[in-house]
């Protein structure tokens, strides 16, 4: 059977060895990961997204140090460095630090005095699955620093700030989605964001609904080169529009009706690409009401819609993330499925009835290996609370 992942809490273990390695006792932060359940390459298009923290959290104790030195530990890593407050500029060093790094420079820079402190750092995200551990490391990281030095932030200046500290120290030009959703996110409950406006909608989802993330183990190298061409398609597709349109910003200005009348002004791959921004977008509004009414018939069917225009349209999916959403749209309890992130590899998304998640899991394991030799990961989640302080109860 595959790695079928469960959530661990490592709270008294973690706050054990802080004290023993520190002498002090620790405030403790987490900060989850998450899921975009639909609405896909729409974010840097000013559209819509609808992600669900997991119950995956990237685990922090801190404490106060008596010098202006942030002292880090890595459990993951299983190392330690060293950053003066006074010395956190420069380019990405491709270390793990640099996201520690980079929250307390953006912090600083805003105008927050930090103090030095102490952090143990423990992450429950899984890397390299696109469940964004970066976003859980940094939103815990922001927390922890400005307890140390007491200080405080507005949530959304702290999203901010993390996807800066993203941009300018780790030099990934991410969306605004993963900080957002690690900050906000509610149990129980996915979020519909508007990426233009960071307005955003808390949308239910049914206590007897799991969320079953299947890893593909795959990412193919094309990948990156692949995500810049879809944005310039996109942002070629804006640009030959605007000559009919003069007041759109973004695709999510354009209607189907508007793309289908300019058709002809369009290259056949930037119409594609176009067509598949504008249908997501309307997914997602569709997809909420869907939530709002309980009619998961139709937010499987809209899931499944998603994935297709992602294969078709906008051609980011690839054999492996096919066979996923294949193999489990003949599954029982399963109302829809989908790959869910960039694409070329990384993982489907699954919304699965409870009662028919463990064997879904196991059937899902066995007949992905036989298609591919390939096992994968499988994480059962359900919607999760946002970052913040540990309280010993439950979310």
């Amino acid at each position: 059977m595959g790695n079928l992942a469960k959530t661990e809490v490592p709270v008294v273990s973690l706050a054990e060895r802080f004290e023993h390695s520190f002498r002090q006792s620790p405030i403790i932060f987490r900060a989850p990961g998450r899921v975009n359940l639909i609405g896909e390459h729409t974010d840097y298009n000013d559209g819509y997204v609808m992600p669900a923290a997991i119950g995956f959290y990237t685990w922090i104790a801190a404490a106060p140090r008596d010098n202006s030195t942030l002292h880090a530990q890595s459990s993951e890593f299983n190392e330690s460095v060293d950053l003066p407050l006074d010395k956190l500029s420069g380019p990405p060093r491709k270390h793990w630090s640099d996201f520690v790094r980079g929250v307390a420079a953006v912090l600083q820079t805003g105008g927050i005095h930090l103090t030095g402190a102490n952090l143990m750092i423990e992450g429950k995200v899984p890397m390299g699955a696109g469940l964004s551990s970066s976003a859980s490391l940094e939103v815990a990281t922001a927390m922890a620093l400005l307890s140390a030095s007491q200080q405080q932030v507005p949530p959304l200046d702290l999203v901010k700030a993390c996807q800066r500290a993203e941009h300018e120290y780790v030099g990934t030009r991410c969306g605004i989605m993963d900080q957002f959703i690690a900050v906000f996110a509610r149990t129980g409950y996915a979020l519909m964001l508007d990426c233009r406006s960071l307005e955003y909608t808390p949308l239910p989802i049914p206590e007897d609904v799991r969320l079953v993330i299947c890893n593909s183990m795959v990412k193919h190298d094309l990948a990156a080169g692949e995500y810049n061409r879809r944005r310039a398609d996109c942002e070629a597709g804006v640009k030959a529009l605007r000559q009919y349109l003069p007041n759109i910003r973004a695709l999510r200005d354009v209607s189907m009706t508007d793309l289908e009348k300019h058709k002809s002004s369009l290259p056949e791959a930037v119409y594609r690409r176009c067509r598949h921004v504008i249908t997501e977008n309307q997914r997602v509004l569709d997809a909420a009401n869907a939530l709002r009414t309980g009619d998961l018939g139709k937010f499987g069917s809209l899931m499944y819609d998603s994935h297709r225009s992602l294969k078709q349209d906008y051609e980011v999916s690839c054999e492996e993330l096919d066979d996923l959403v294949e193999i489990a749209s003949g599954l029982e309890g399963v109302y829809g499925s989908r790959m869910t992130g960039g694409g070329f590899g990384g993982c489907t998304i699954t919304v699965v009835r409870s009662d028919s998640a463990d064997r879904f899991c196991a059937e899902v394991i066995s007949a992905y290996r036989e298609a591919t030799g390939i096992t994968p990961d499988v994480y059962v989640c359900s919607a999760a609370q946002g970052a913040g302080e540990w309280q010993e109860h439950p979310d």
